[in-house]
């Protein structure tokens, strides 16, 4: 399992013998595409165990935040809503979205223009929310020094986001996430928050956080095209190798309805009541700090 998690420096060093080489095909050559294969491989393998079962019930937990909000990427419009990669099965991702009139709250820029290119992160109104533990639970893992980068939602962008995306894919689990906490809340099951804003993490390896504690700000760090929050539930403390657990919350939608699960795709909605929400679990604290 250890060498399936390194693939990316497999591959990373097959594409490097083949940059390198200038002899044509030869020892070089080959070594590069055996590398190359080696890590595709090595990948692929690692993925296919990633699959969770399909019959596995979703854990109710509180949502992890307060205000209005807009799904994205989410498991209630496709399954696997990210890929099975680094546990991301039923991942969702959060983008705030106030009404435009709530004070000192800055407008939500337009996306998929020219122009500008880059925006800075304090320009997204994501940027700097609080952040909220889904139950209590114990951190197992954390990083919280990259820096938050631009915001790359025009067209030039999302085209070398997308490269972006392929290099980091190659390195650590912490050049994906960014900043990121992993918090044990009980019976088997973990929480990550990760593209978290640096400085803002609350909570350090082995604290204790009760249900709806404070625990971080909104970011745009890590593989971010936007200031967003990043999460889900899976059955181990390291995403390289757990399974995706699909989950639920209680929210509230702009109609003002009830809804237990979780929202579709470019839904606006707010948290609901959190009724029966589990506020403890049999928790370890057994991680160490992340790679940062």
């Amino acid at each position: 399992m250890t060498l399936w998690k390194r693939h990316g420096l497999v591959f990373g060093a097959g594409m490097l013998c083949v940059a390198v080489n200038a002899q044509g095909i030869g020892p070089l050559w080959y070594t590069g595409v055996a590398l190359l294969a080696a890590g595709t491989l090595l990948r692929w393998a690692l993925v296919r165990t990633q699959r969770p079962p399909r019959d596995r019930r979703p854990v109710l937990v509180r949502m992890p935040a307060t205000g209005r909000w807009t799904a994205l990427n989410g498991p209630a419009t496709k399954v696997p809503s990210h890929t099975h990669s680094h546990a991301q099965t039923y991942a969702i991702d959060l983008k705030y979205d106030p009404p435009q009139d709530e004070a000192d709250t800055p407008p939500t820029p337009p996306a998929h223009s020219w122009w500008p290119v880059v925006r800075r992160p304090r320009s997204y109104p994501s940027f700097g929310r609080p952040l909220l533990a889904p139950a209590a639970g114990v951190v197992v893992a954390a990083a919280r020094r990259q820096r938050d980068h631009l915001g790359r939602m025009s067209l030039p962008g999302l085209a070398f986001l997308y490269l972006e995306s392929f290099v980091r894919s190659l390195g650590w689990p912490c050049h994906l996430l960014g900043n990121y906490l992993v918090l044990d809340i009980g019976d088997g099951v973990y929480a990550v928050y990760a593209h978290l804003r640096r400085g803002s993490l609350r909570v350090g390896v082995g604290d204790r956080v009760a249900a709806g504690q404070e625990i971080a700000e909104c970011g745009n760090s890590g593989n971010s095209s936007e200031p967003h929050l990043h999460f889900q539930l899976m059955d181990g403390p390291d995403v390289m190798t757990a399974r995706g657990v699909p989950f639920e919350w209680h929210y509230r939608d702009d109609d003002g309805d009830e809804h237990r699960g979780v929202p579709k795709d470019l839904t606006h909605f707010s948290p609901g009541r959190p009724v029966g929400v589990r506020e403890a679990g049999t928790c370890s604290a057994t991680g160490q700090e992340g790679r940062a």
